[in-house]
């Protein structure tokens, strides 16, 4: 019996970016970065994942490369090929954070939010649900800015901005 564990995945620079993924349970945080990195199209570069608390601070590192600091203290990274999922989450909703450009600290925000059996036939991982232009990898000035529904819905009265000819008194 095979399980997936399914994650949302948020950002901070955009309110209408968010994606959806189902991963084997047993997937390495290495395979795990090369799907998301795949998913929105982005370039490899040097990322880390962390593991978060419920305030989404950072609790532990895991990088990309092992990074041979020597330091076997047990907050020293680790490499990301060497961790799986399952042992690192162990709850609903615990959190990673996915520091994808590290010299500006910009991140998503994944939670696990549920844990199932694989479908049968699926092939995993897959992404799911995807909603939303993906932040620019290397200029955050560059992300595309979506307009949300009410903006786009209040564009159809745009002609009544400044026009100031109507009578008040009737």
């Amino acid at each position: 019996m095979a399980i997936v564990f399914k994650f949302r995945m948020l950002s901070d620079e955009s309110d209408h970016f968010v994606r959806e993924y189902e991963v084997p349970y047993d997937m390495t945080l290495a395979a795990f970065h090369d799907f998301i990195r795949e998913t929105l199209e982005y370039e490899e570069a040097m990322v880390s994942f962390y593991t978060a608390d419920d305030r989404w601070e950072k609790v532990r590192e895991f990088t990309l490369m092992d990074m041979g600091t020597g330091d076997d203290s047990e907050n020293a990274p680790i490499p990301m090929s060497e961790v799986t999922l399952n042992g690192i989450l162990h709850h609903l909703h615990d959190r990673l954070i996915y520091q994808f450009d590290l010299l500006s600290n910009r991140a998503f925000y994944l939670e696990l939010t549920a844990v199932e059996k694989a479908a049968p036939g699926a092939v995993y991982p897959r992404e799911f649900f995807a909603h939303g232009s993906a932040p620019d990898q290397f200029d955050p000035e560059a992300t595309v800015k979506d307009e949300s529904i009410f903006d786009e819905m209040m564009d159809e009265f745009d002609g009544f901005d400044g026009d100031d000819s109507y009578d008040d008194e009737y």
